[in-house]
């Protein structure tokens, strides 16, 4: 079946559900903050992604090359939006990453795009994505009537980092307890701006990506943090892929009752080493699949 033209329908469905990429049409960056920025590159982005995944699914590769993968699939365009030198034509092509920071979904112009408010980057809403589609621990939700941070309420924008902002802001403390989750991974992704591009500033100031997380491990780099959540993290990635991923073969959200047929698809994976048919086969042979209503 995966063998089959007809597949591409489900792959970039699914992949359009799990990783939000279907959103990419509602990504509109400020031309003023972004003036190297079109259509035709957000159209580019989000075949890069497309491409790693449709790679991996055909040749059954375990799924957390999505997140370690030292190559990609890029065109003239994004090339030189990545700074990668030896890319011409518009035609998409296997890539290495060798000597980039840009390993995996996470050095994608498309998931950081995504992520992002139309004039600046978001801690935030990386931190978010990467809870709640990569590792299935969404953050509650925010507490009401908490001030945006572009109410001004903590001094002049310029005057300080995105980062020296976000720390003001989570000092209160109805807002600490969930910012703690999401902040630490958002500011590891402070190296891409609001569309992607590597820069080593903020408005002016020196980028500092270390931090901890919220379970205790401490790294300097995105780089680091990527690793940290493959390798400590792999669990809750499986499970995220298993629920993702029976959420679309059902068509409903998962249920408590969803959960023993959840445990065993991941359990089956793991034993496969977390390939794709692996959790594809699971999905297929679990009850709530088998037994769904139409």
């Amino acid at each position: 079946m995966m063998a089959s033209e007809k597949s591409v329908a489900f792959v970039e469905n699914f992949i359009g559900q799990w990783l939000q990429l279907r959103d990419m049409d509602a990504v509109s960056p400020s031309q003023k903050a972004f003036p190297e920025f079109s259509f035709r590159l957000l159209r580019d982005m989000r075949r890069e992604s497309e491409l790693l995944v449709k790679h991996v699914i055909s040749e059954n590769l375990p799924l957390r090359t999505l997140l370690e993968a030292d190559f990609t699939f890029i065109n003239d365009a994004l090339a030189k939006h990545y700074g990668i030198d030896g890319v011409e034509g518009q035609e998409f092509r296997r890539v290495s990453l060798e000597g980039t920071p840009r390993r995996g979904l996470l050095g994608h112009a498309s998931v950081l795009s995504l992520t992002s408010h139309n004039d600046r980057t978001s801690p935030v809403l990386r931190g978010k994505y990467i809870l709640e589609n990569l590792l299935n621990m969404p953050p509650p939700p925010a507490p009401p009537n908490v001030p945006s941070l572009e109410s001004g309420k903590h001094g002049e924008r310029g005057k300080m980092t995105l980062r020296q902002e976000l720390e003001i802001h989570r000092k209160d403390p109805s807002c600490a307890s969930c910012h703690a989750l999401m902040d630490p991974i958002g500011f590891a992704l402070e190296n891409y701006d609001g569309i992607g591009r590597w820069r080593v500033k903020d408005r002016g100031m020196a980028i500092d990506t270390a931090d901890k997380l919220a379970s205790g491990q401490k790294f300097q780099t995105g780089e680091e943090m990527r690793d940290i959540l493959i390798r400590d993290f792999q669990d809750e990635f499986h499970r995220a892929v298993a629920v993702k991923m029976l959420t679309y073969a059902l068509g409903r959200g998962v249920e408590y009752f969803d959960r023993p047929a959840i445990d065993e698809i991941v359990l089956k994976a793991g034993q496969e080493d977390g390939r794709f048919l692996s959790w594809l086969i699971g999905v297929a042979e679990s009850v709530p699949f088998q037994y769904r209503r139409r």
